[in-house]
């Protein structure tokens, strides 16, 4: 590790500057996922700074869920989750396809009726009657991305038997779409994100746009999403590239 020493002429604290260091030296991949952290007297000595200025910039990327600290092991890289861009599956199959456990936290589960946007998205009138679904979307306890979701009532069960999985519960009355686009944009969390994200304000964050379609185009979600971007991947396949 030998490009993560911070520049004592910038004003921004040197623990600041050596914790994303260390982060983008993880984001390059020089360390893999699960591996260790040289001890912190090795990083004390690689960037010529403290004992509290190397412990300072550790908590910081343990706070942000880049680093684990491990008794008596020492501090190890955290995965993030991978998500294929190309594939039509929701947060639950890619945390589960992890390894990892996906848990809901509820802000909205309701009917109501669709703005003008959303009924040209939907193809439906302005009358007739949507579920909005709202939710923060957590991978082993810990919040990655906030969803909301806004689908043709009818194309789903009951309120009350919509659980962790959309596509899942579209699945029970047929409607699994099966083709969709998907939009992403950087961004910067705004206060209420970065709150239930458990980031700090302005902090980088992904924001997904999807409609998804039956077999015959019919829409079946506007889902719009602001994922963590410090630890959610979106994967792209491709191909016939062309020099």
């Amino acid at each position: 590790m030998i490009n993560i020493s911070p520049d004592k002429d910038m004003n921004t604290p040197l623990y600041l500057q050596i914790a994303n260091n260390i982060r983008n030296y993880i984001l390059e991949g020089n360390i893999a996922v699960g591996d260790a952290l040289p001890p912190e007297r090795d990083l004390c000595q690689l960037t010529g700074t403290s004992r509290v200025t190397i412990r300072n910039a550790l908590n910081k990327l343990v706070d942000d869920r880049v680093l684990v600290r491990k008794r008596g092991s020492g501090t190890f890289v955290l995965p993030r989750v991978e998500h294929l861009g190309s594939s039509l599956s929701g947060f639950t199959d890619a945390v589960r396809n992890r390894g990892f456990t996906p848990q809901t936290i509820w802000i909205m589960k309701a009917y109501g009726t669709p703005t003008v946007e959303e009924a040209k998205i939907l193809a439906i009138a302005q009358t007739d009657r949507v579920m909005r679904l709202g939710r923060v979307r957590l991978s082993n306890g810990e919040p990655l991305a906030i969803e909301q979701a806004v689908v043709p009532a009818g194309l789903l069960p009951g309120i009350d038997q919509i659980t962790e999985s959309l596509y899942q519960a579209l699945e029970t009355k047929g409607n699994r779409p099966v083709k969709g686009t998907q939009k992403v944009r950087a961004s910067l969390a705004t206060p209420t994100e970065a709150g239930l994200l458990s980031v700090e304000e302005k902090s980088e964050i992904l924001r997904i746009e999807r409609r998804s379609y039956l077999h015959d185009g019919t829409p079946v979600e506007l889902t719009r999403s602001a994922y963590r971007g410090d630890r959610y991947d979106f994967v792209m396949n491709l191909g016939n590239i062309q020099q």
